[in-house]
């Protein structure tokens, strides 16, 4: 670990200190503790306006099921996002949702499908003592059947209209916001480590750098001959 801070401390003589700041400040804010799927949500404006609430919520990681639509980030909408948020694509193989699934699954999360038609938890009393991962579908149809029945919890946002959903976008916005706030208020470790940290924010100098990979590289190499 030492190598890597060693790499984001000459990366960060490179860049502005405004940007070292800011670095700093976010990714000390940032959690993969809650993620958010998205289940065939063919409307591009709608996914681009939820990854921009996963930045603006500091999640840093968000997934997308494509079942014969293809989702790509509208940056007017999205207002850079896609640059900072890590993005996870399911369009392969026979069941693109089993294998969003199954990943989330393996790395430790709860699977949490949010619909309007469960008694079961609303934002406010949702266990959240462990990662979890929810899944979102189409206001029209909802989430599949499948996520469904694979959920561990099923939750709703409270309403009091005749309206019976929120847009997608405003769903997500209104849910993270009240979880997050909820975590903020918890003895739980959700945030990221230092380790994870550091290695974010050496993403991010190589992002915004020209030929930020290769420089990196170098820089690298540099340092681990030095150490021989």
């Amino acid at each position: 670990m030492e190598i890597e801070k060693a790499v984001l401390q000459e990366l960060y003589k490179i860049i502005t200190p405004n940007k070292v700041e800011m670095f700093d400040r976010i990714a000390s804010l940032r959690t993969k503790y809650l993620t958010i799927a998205l289940e065939n949500i063919y409307q591009e404006h709608n996914a681009s306006a939820v990854l921009r609430s996963c930045d603006c919520f500091g999640l840093q990681e968000m997934h997308v099921i494509e079942k014969g639509f293809q989702y790509s980030v509208q940056r007017d909408i999205a207002l850079g996002a896609g640059r900072w948020v890590d993005l996870f694509n399911y369009n392969l193989g026979e069941n693109p949702t089993e294998d969003c699934i199954l990943n989330l699954q393996n790395r430790g999360y709860k699977i949490v499908a949010t619909t309007p038609h469960t008694d079961a938890h609303t934002i406010h009393d949702l266990p959240i003592d462990q990662p979890l991962a929810f899944f979102f579908g189409t206001e029209r149809r909802g989430l599949s059947q499948e996520v469904i029945e694979r959920s561990d919890y099923q939750v709703k946002i409270p309403m009091y209209g005749f309206t019976e959903s929120f847009n997608i976008s405003v769903s997500v916005a209104i849910l993270l916001q009240t979880i997050r706030q909820r975590l903020e208020k918890s003895n739980l470790d959700w945030k990221l480590t230092s380790e994870e940290q550091i290695s974010l924010k050496i993403k991010w100098c190589r992002k915004i750098l020209n030929g930020g990979q290769a420089l990196e590289n170098e820089i690298r190499k540099r340092l681990i001959e030095k150490e021989l």
